[in-house]
């Protein structure tokens, strides 16, 4: 049988989505979906969900052992899973048309097939822990837009080491996982992330946003308190693929970065480095591409500690102001929004009640985050989606975000 339509679960506008948590028939419908592919017989599946992020603040940092400032969202991915006692681990997806059915064997290969490197590198980490893989049948099911910028990818991963180290008795710590999960980027997607994303699913807190120290895994889940705002996530639809972007080269241009200013300083990430000591050393980088790199990260540093104090001051303003400059560094030394992102922000900063807009994510494409007041986003949404579409020919979406609650098991 054909795997139904994601439609078929859960339909939103592309206008306004604020849908919570999959409610019981939906929950049934993906079980009906499950036994159609896999059949009835043997064990009861069990649900777990790992939730997407959006980035407040602090892009392009954690690989550089700086600062960051994300939040675990309502949208996410959903996995039914269970022991099927034999040699074979059989994958599908709601979303995706393609399925697979691999042998359990040690080391895994990398597949043709993109989505499912995601949960297969997680499987060769488990393996490679020593914790024996069985046979399973897996069936994902993620409402986080495609292509977003909103950690999809690491959903995915977080959602399959959660419901691996349920299954097998890992007896592995949330923080392990995230790890793992990170790792599985790197060696099976070719995506050498840091580990924001993964951390942020695995360690989200509803009404709190992740305060992480990417250097040493320190964190702190701070408040976000809105007071009558909102966050609204809008989606350029451009697509976007991190293996495929510059995202890597950005990586090695930091790296290059370091190479020039460890001459003057005992470092070995810019993460290491104070923006003061920056700004007197940094005509030690002579390409001036590579200082505008290291420039971003350093500030941007800077920015993800005011941002803090400013929530923790209860100073929306601020923070919106914090979010604009973050932006603006990002389009401007980093090189990463490109004409759709940067539209976006520049609708989202003419309409009355938005406080700050900034891309979210890699970049590349992906979407935006705004700080908006709840009674303009009627107005935001209109005024936005219409400058949008006739500035670039594309139809933005509109999300608001909750922030919710980390990867977890949702029933037996």
């Amino acid at each position: 049988m054909e795997i139904p339509e994601i439609a078929n679960f859960i339909v939103y506008s592309n206008q306004l989505s604020r849908r919570h948590f999959m409610n019981k028939q939906d929950s049934e419908k993906l079980r009906t979906t499950f036994n159609d592919i896999y059949g009835a017989d043997g064990d009861q599946p069990v649900l777990f969900f790992a939730p997407g992020r959006v980035n407040l603040i602090g892009e392009h940092t954690d690989y550089n052992g700086g600062f960051v400032f994300p939040c675990a969202i309502q949208y996410g991915t959903y996995l039914l899973v269970r022991k099927n006692y034999g040699n074979l681990i059989r994958l599908a997806s709601v979303n995706e048309p393609e399925k697979t059915v691999l042998p359990v064997e040690n080391p895994f290969s990398k597949q043709p097939v993109r989505w499912f490197n995601y949960p297969i590198g997680v499987f060769d980490q488990f393996n490679k822990k020593g914790i024996g893989i069985t046979g399973m049948d897996l069936l994902f099911y993620g409402d986080i837009p495609a292509n977003a910028g909103l950690s999809s990818s690491a959903s995915i991963e977080m959602v399959t080491a959660f419901a691996l180290n349920h299954l097998l008795n890992g007896g592995l710590e949330i923080q392990a996982l995230v790890k793992m999960a990170q790792k599985a980027e790197h060696e099976f997607a070719g995506v050498q992330c840091g580990i924001m994303d993964q951390f942020a699913v695995g360690m989200g807190k509803a009404n709190h946003a992740v305060f992480l120290n990417c250097s040493n895994l320190e964190f702190k889940q701070v408040p976000v308190p809105l007071s009558g705002h909102k966050l609204v996530i809008t989606n350029t639809n451009k697509p976007r693929s991190l293996a495929d972007s510059k995202y890597n080269e950005r990586v090695a241009e930091c790296q290059l970065a370091v190479a020039f200013l460890s001459d003057k300083f005992s470092i070995t990430k810019l993460g290491d480095l104070g923006f003061p000591q920056f700004f007197k050393a940094q005509d030690c980088i002579p390409d001036e591409v590579i200082r505008r790199r290291a420039r971003h990260v350093i500030s941007e540093n800077q920015r993800v500690l005011a941002s803090v104090s400013s929530l923790m001051k209860n100073d929306l303003s601020q923070f919106g102001t914090l979010m604009n400059v973050s932006h603006d560094s990002l389009r401007d030394n980093y090189e990463v929004t490109g004409f759709e992102l940067d539209t976006l922000v520049e609708e989202a900063r003419k309409v009355r009640g938005v406080l700050g807009s900034r891309m979210t994510g890699a970049g590349f494409g992906g979407c935006t985050v705004s700080l908006v007041k709840e009674s303009s986003i009627p107005a935001f949404m209109e005024k936005v989606g219409t400058g949008y579409k006739a500035t670039t020919g594309l139809t933005a979406d509109f999300y608001i975000a909750e922030i919710g609650d980390g990867v977890r098991k949702v029933e037996s």
